[in-house]
Order: C-alpha cells, then sequence, then structure tokens
C-alpha cells in the first residue's frame, strides 16, 4: 500500500485544485523556511493566513497570472523530459498530485523514476538563460529548490531526486545541468519537523477562528 494518494485530476482543474487546498505543498513550502534575524518572516506569516483562509472557505488562493518565463518553462517541459530520458535511459513517468492521507501535505512532483530497482522523482526546470547559466556553474542544487527537494522526498517516501535545469537555447552540451539528490534521513526528519510545527500552528488559528463561528 502507498504512503500517500495521487489525485486523479489533471493539473489547473477546479478538481485539482481542491485536492491541494489548505495543504502545505512542495512548491510552497520554502515559506515555511523563511527566516528573519527576529521575529516571523512575513512570507511564513502569509503562508499560514493562507492556508488557514483556504480551509475556513474552502476556496483554493489564487496563483500569481503567468509570466513569460512561467509560459517558457510550461512550454518546455515535455522536450526537457525528453532530454532527461535520452541523456539518462531511464523513463519519467508523469504524476498528479501527492499527498498524504493522514496530514495536511502534499506535493506535485514533474515526474517518478525507477533506476536499478530504486525509486526517484523528477524536478525539471526550463529557467530563463541567464538563471540556467547560475545553475550550470554553480554545479549543485540551487538553494531556492532545496525545501521543495526535500518536501517530494518526504511525501512520497522516494529515494533520490534527479534535478534537472534545461535550456535548448544553449549549445548543445550545455542544455541540460542534472544532479541527483540521494535522500538523507536526518534532513527529512528536520524537514518534517519543520512542517508539523508550521501545520500545529495552522490548525490552532483555524481552530480558533471556527469556534468564534459557532
Amino acid at each position: 500500500m502507498s504512503r500517500y494518494i495521487v489525485s486523479p485530476h489533471p493539473q489547473g482543474t477546479p478538481e485539482w485544485l481542491a485536492d491541494r487546498c489548505g495543504k502545505v505543498t512542495g512548491s510552497s513550502v520554502s515559506a515555511v523556511f523563511a527566516k528573519i534575524k527576529s521575529g516571523e518572516a512575513a512570507a511564513r506569516a502569509d503562508y499560514r493566513m493562507q492556508l488557514v483562509l483556504e480551509r475556513l472557505t474552502g476556496i483554493p488562493a489564487e496563483g500569481p497570472p503567468p509570466t513569460a518565463e512561467m509560459r517558457w518553462g510550461t512550454e518546455q517541459e515535455p522536450f526537457a523530459r525528453m532530454a532527461y530520458e535520452i541523456a539518462t535511459g531511464l523513463t519519467v513517468n508523469e504524476s498528479g498530485f501527492c499527498y498524504l492521507p493522514d496530514l495536511m501535505v502534499g506535493c506535485s512532483v514533474d515526474g517518478f523514476l525507477e533506476d536499478g530497482g530504486r525509486i526517484g522523482i523528477w524536478e525539471g526546470k526550463a529557467p530563463k538563460s541567464k538563471t540556467h547559466l547560475v545553475y550550470l556553474e554553480a554545479g549543485e542544487l540551487p538553494s531556492i529548490y532545496v525545501p521543495q527537494v526535500e518536501h517530494n522526498l518526504w511525501v512520497t517516501g522516494a529515494e533520490f531526486c534527479d534535478f534537472q535545469s534545461y535550456d535548448p537555447r544553449f549549445p548543445e552540451k550545455l542544455q541540460r545541468f542534472s544532479i541527483r539528490i540521494w535522500r538523507d534521513e536526518a534532513r527529512i526528519k528536520a524537514h518534517e519537523e519543520a512542517v508539523l510545527q508550521f501545520l500545529s500552528e495552522v490548525d490552532e488559528l483555524e481552530s480558533k477562528l471556527r469556534q468564534r463561528a459557532a
């Protein structure tokens, strides 16, 4: 039996949005870890309020309007997936939104992988060329995606994540930057504890407001 449930609804549909409503997701989890020198970071407080609002109203928060860069990334995703499969010989199996049955958490992985009997996930990005160049030069998982990758590993129970940045505008041998991140149980445990603490804060505020509405 799988530890998570897979939504059968296509991404972007009202049903898919309803599945995500009120849950901490991989695409937004970085807000949980936002920090400032004193007090609580605005991003963290805003995310808590967003989840409480979604739970009270049942209405998913509206995402930001798509930018040209976001549209480019969406258009390039199938080509990025194809480039990865050709380079590695592995198959990326697309999936719906994955969520845990007993916790208000979930994630939308770009795909699942199997390599030598090990189950992994694939995270593909197609950023603007300057960003891709930064990733190429650094040669490591970009820090902005660390919370998302660890969240998705936690939710799915996968053993590794293959992260890829893709830009077909580069010379052929520079079009892909790919790195494998292995599951680190200590980091996953720390991630879980931080998310559970955040969820307890969301639950507390939701309960307080529901009592006032009773």
